[in-house]
Parts: structure tokens; C-alpha cells; sequence
């Protein structure tokens, strides 16, 4: 990933952020949905790790920096619009913060489908 790049044009709208859809590159499950920066893109292009930019704090943030769960990004991939972008990772432990190895873990009738993979209580302080 280190010293890509960037042959696209991209639009990162008037907020300055793009979405970034975190796809497991082996089994190709969709694993979670975040915005990306052009700082926080530079930043996973340049170690090889999922960054995002936090709408919430306000800040640009690694995955799994605090709980270790980090997303090792093999490609990206842009959507045809250049309005989205498409991480294709190996993900360490679980992607959503609630303990879920997906954070598409439920269906819209409220049925739990995924698997949990951690307790939140015993990652985060």
C-alpha cells in the first residue's frame, strides 16, 4: 500500500468526505460503512491500515487503534462516479464497535444474523 498513487479523480462533496464501504477480501462480506478525508486516505495509503475521519469527534481516526481490531487494507477500489471508495481489508478481530465481526449484523426486522466476536466491555474502557 506505501507509495500509491492516487490516478483517480475523486469528490469528496462539500463536507470534504467520501464513503468508504470495508469489505473482507477473502470472503467478501461487508463488513462496515465510514467516511474517509483526502487526509485520512493518504494516511491508509501510506501505512498499508484503515484510517476514517469520525463525523461524531471530528477527527481523523485508525481503526482498531484503541481495541487492535485493525483492518489491514489489501486494495481500493473507487466507484465509477469517483463518490465512493470500496477498502478491500483483513480484518484482526471484530469491525463493529458493538462486538460484531460485521456491523451489518442485524436485518431491518431486528433479527441478530451475525456473529459476535467480542465484548465490548472487555475492549474499551
Amino acid at each position: 500500500m506505501q507509495d500509491e498513487r492516487l490516478d483517480v479523480e475523486l469528490d469528496f462533496g462539500e463536507n470534504g468526505l467520501i464513503p468508504a464501504i470495508a469489505q473482507d477480501a477473502e470472503t467478501g462480506d461487508v463488513l462496515m460503512l465510514a467516511y474517509v478525508s483526502p487526509e485520512a486516505l493518504a494516511e491508509t495509503q501510506n501505512t498499508g491500515l484503515a484510517h476514517y475521519y469520525s463525523r461524531s469527534r471530528d477527527e481523523l481516526w485508525q481503526k482498531g487503534g484503541s481495541s487492535g481490531h485493525v483492518q489491514q487494507v489489501k486494495e481500493i477500489r473507487v466507484d465509477c462516479d469517483g463518490d465512493a471508495l470500496l477498502y478491500r481489508i483483513d480484518q484482526e478481530g471484530g469491525a463493529c464497535h458493538t462486538g460484531y465481526r460485521s456491523c451489518f449484523y442485524r436485518t431491518i426486522e431486528g433479527e441478530t444474523v451475525g456473529e459476535k466476536v467480542f465484548e465490548p466491555d472487555e475492549v474499551y474502557e
